[in-house]
């Protein structure tokens, strides 16, 4: 979302006059975008706004904007911390980025913070702002805002608001749009994504007489991935205790939708997930993994899992290890709980795990998942898969990289391809992160496209 979200203020900046420059001493405006999911990005922040004082100092002309997740959490804080910042704008105001900085130049530092989206019904949603993609053949699309859950541990209803649905007309028609301009793969983003359209109701005539239906998810898949020209579709993230079938059978029957899942599980202690407001139990959770497995052919599941979140014992980390194990996930992101002031889990202090056992837990839990991943990726050996490359490795330009369908990085030798390629590859050998292979052929060479120089994030 936050990538997004630094796309679009590139293209409002690109509107403005503004050219890329690589290096910061060369800037007029540095834009710092931030995410607060963790603990570590506050501290990045405030480095690197240290870092930029003295460009600061040495070019008082130049702007220092710090705008998201973190800018939408500290407010005030920021240019109380660190005062040459000329504009701080929070996750509802992304659209003002470029009046806030002709602000800030008329009259001086500008901290703009919008409580709540500026929507009064959902019929007045906006439209996406421009956005300066990072690549020519991949966009992301944003289909909802905000989130109603309440997880404990999470400090994204906080800084991104209530669920507020795009319409579905909207989503169909930038998703046309954007692969007129010669993208082939869409992402689906929104906090919640299989929750969407329950706050809305679209006209549906039947018997006669208009019927106010709910537009939901799955019907969203299918006609996304029904726009001519796009090649692959994927979401990012569902909710466990919000997925239906009709999703799977949604990505079953939809040949653009890849065959691949990111389903979080958190934990797979029952006791953690009541305590994390999950919503789930474990036997749940699992019973719908494999309805998933049943329904897609071929699918691949990424998750994501929390150690150390409060009152974690060891029967329920055994409980997620053993969980794990059962799932035979392809990847998972592992975290260390960490606590974000103004959640839940953040005023459990006195239920915090030892650190030191934690670190174990961590490392238990990883040679459990990569275990799980390399046989999962070594049975792809001796395949051929239809590959995206996405450019040159960034260990040796000789290699290139391409994404199979199921989210699998491809090594493969070759002469140079422009990203957006599509080619197939057999695969050679596999690690728990990476297949190896050999290139067959070439299936659609990317399109090529004029660039247009905007602002460096």
């Amino acid at each position: 979302m936050n990538e997004h979200d630094s796309e679009r203020i590139a293209g409002l900046l690109q509107q403005d006059g503004y050219v890329a420059t690589d290096e910061a001493d060369d800037a007029d405006v540095v834009v710092l975008n931030t995410c607060c999911i963790r603990e570590n990005a506050d501290n990045k922040l405030y480095g690197a706004l240290g870092n930029l004082k003295g460009l600061k100092e040495a070019n008082p002309d130049l702007q220092i904007v710090v705008a998201g997740c973190l800018a939408q959490k500290d407010r005030d804080t920021i240019q109380e911390r660190a005062g040459h910042v000329d504009v701080v704008f929070g996750t509802h105001n992304v659209h003002r980025a470029t009046e806030l900085l002709a602000e800030a130049r008329a009259g001086g530092p500008v901290t703009e913070i919008w409580d709540e989206a500026a929507i009064d019904d959902h019929e007045s949603f906006p439209s996406a702002l421009p956005a300066k993609r990072t690549t020519d053949y991949a966009a992301w699309l944003t289909i909802q805002i905000g989130c109603d859950n309440s997880c404990a541990f999470c400090i994204v209803p906080s800084v991104r608001g209530k669920e507020i649905s795009r319409p579905f007309e909207d989503i169909v028609a930038e998703a046309e749009n954007v692969v007129a301009d010669g993208v082939t793969e869409i992402t689906l983003l929104g906090q919640n994504v299989n929750s969407y359209g329950r706050d809305l109701a679209l006209t549906d005539r039947r018997a006669g007489h208009d019927v106010r239906v709910r537009p939901r998810f799955a019907s969203l898949l299918r006609a996304v991935g029904a726009v001519d020209g796009l090649r692959r579709l994927r979401f990012t993230s569902p909710h466990p205790k919000d997925m239906t079938l009709d999703v799977f059978e949604a990505m079953a029957e939809t040949p653009a939708v890849v065959p691949h899942l990111h389903f979080p599980l958190q934990s797979g202690s029952d006791g953690v997930l009541s305590a994390m407001h999950r919503g789930y139990t474990a036997d749940r959770y699992l019973a719908r993994l494999a309805e998933a497995r049943a329904t897609i052919h071929d699918l691949a599941v990424s998750t994501d899992i929390i150690v150390g979140f409060p009152g974690e014992t060891e029967d329920d980390f055994a409980a997620t290890l053993e969980v794990a194990a059962e799932a035979q996930f392809d990847s998972a992101f592992t975290f260390v709980f960490s606590p974000r002031p103004g959640t839940e889990a953040a005023e459990m202090a006195d239920r915090f795990c030892d650190p030191e056992e934690v670190k174990d837990r961590y490392a238990r839990l990883r040679t459990v998942i990569e275990r799980s991943a390399l046989a999962r990726y070594r049975a792809r050996v001796g395949r051929t898969e239809e590959i995206v490359v996405e450019g040159p490795s960034k260990k040796d330009p000789n290699v290139l990289t391409g994404r199979t369908a199921q989210n699998k990085l491809v090594h493969f030798a070759s002469d140079p391809l422009r990203p957006g390629t599509y080619a197939t590859a057999r695969v050679t050998d596999a690690s728990h992160q990476y297949l190896l292979g050999e290139l067959v052929e070439v299936t659609s060479r990317a399109r090529h496209r004029t660039k247009i120089p905007v602002v460096a994030l």
